[in-house]
This record gives C-alpha cells, sequence and structure tokens, in this order.
C-alpha cells in the first residue's frame, strides 16, 4: 500500500548529527509552511506538544537493525526494532513529546525536540494528558539505563 505524506515545516536545531543523549535542552524552532500558519492558532495555551517528524537521513538495514542492541551498548539486551525506539527503522518516523516555549507567527519553539537541523515535520499534536500519560505502563530496567543521559 502507499501512503503519500506532505511535510507541514521543518526543525531548525543546534544539533546537526544524530546523537544519543543530552536532547533535553535542545531548543528548536519548527518553521510551519505559511499555508498551515493558522493551523498553529491555540497551541500556546498547550504546555506541551508531540511533533511528528520524518527521520529523513536514518537508513534500515534488517541485517543490523531489525535485532539489536539499544545505542549499540554492550550493557544493553538485544531486543527488536519494535522494542526500542532506535532511528534506524523500516519507516523512520519519529515521535518526541516536547515542551512549548513559544509560538510567534509560523515559527514554533520548543525543547527537548531530537530532530536533527532540516528534519521535515509530519504534524504536531497537543499534548493531551488524558491520552498521553500513562500512569500504569511499565517498561523493562534497561530503558531507565538507557535513557538516563537522554534527555
Amino acid at each position: 500500500m502507499e501512503i503519500k505524506l506532505q511535510t507541514i515545516g521543518l526543525v531548525h536545531s543546534p544539533v546537526t548529527e544524530g546523537v544519543d543523549h543530552d536532547w533535553g535542552e535542545a531548543v528548536s524552532q519548527i518553521h510551519i509552511d505559511p499555508a498551515y500558519t493558522d493551523g498553529l492558532q491555540g497551541l500556546s495555551d498547550f504546555s506541551h506538544c508531540i511533533v511528528v517528524f520524518y527521520m529523513d537521513r536514518s537508513s534500515f538495514d534488517p541485517e543490523t537493525d531489525l535485532r539489536r542492541r539499544p545505542q549499540g551498548r554492550a550493557d544493553m539486551p538485544e531486543v527488536g526494532i519494535f522494542s526500542q525506539r532506535a532511528k534506524h527503522r523500516p519507516n523512520p518516523i519519529g515521535i518526541t513529546s516536547v515542551r512549548i516555549l513559544s509560538v510567534e507567527e509560523n515559527i514554533l519553539t520548543v525543547i527537548g525536540l531530537d530532530a536533527i537541523d532540516g528534519t521535515p515535520v509530519l504534524d504536531i499534536k497537543p499534548y493531551f494528558p488524558i491520552y498521553d500519560c500513562k500512569p500504569e505502563a511499565r517498561t523493562p530496567e534497561w530503558v531507565d539505563l538507557l535513557m538516563k543521559n537522554y534527555f
């Protein structure tokens, strides 16, 4: 099945290469295509949003990426790609919850977006705790170790 998507904007970030740590303080601007500027109305009333983006510089090789150790770290268990949030995926789609710093005209400024400079943005959704926060969610112990310096 063919799926067609259209970018709505681009990420402008001081981060120019994919890294596996220190995204928490990264301040990025998302420059929305002027045709979608009206779609930002009301977003500044939210503290957070979810950014959906296309990781256009990632690749996927089933031989090495379908099952691997997160971040290639020896202290991580070998798990399948759907058990981790690695950038090298069958469909390189990224999703990150971020804090909104400002919304001015067609520019959304956020903190904590783990997308590099020039990344195409596919969608922006407001963060609704009722949908997006699941207090009963559980993760394996290795996730805490993996995310220790990520944000």
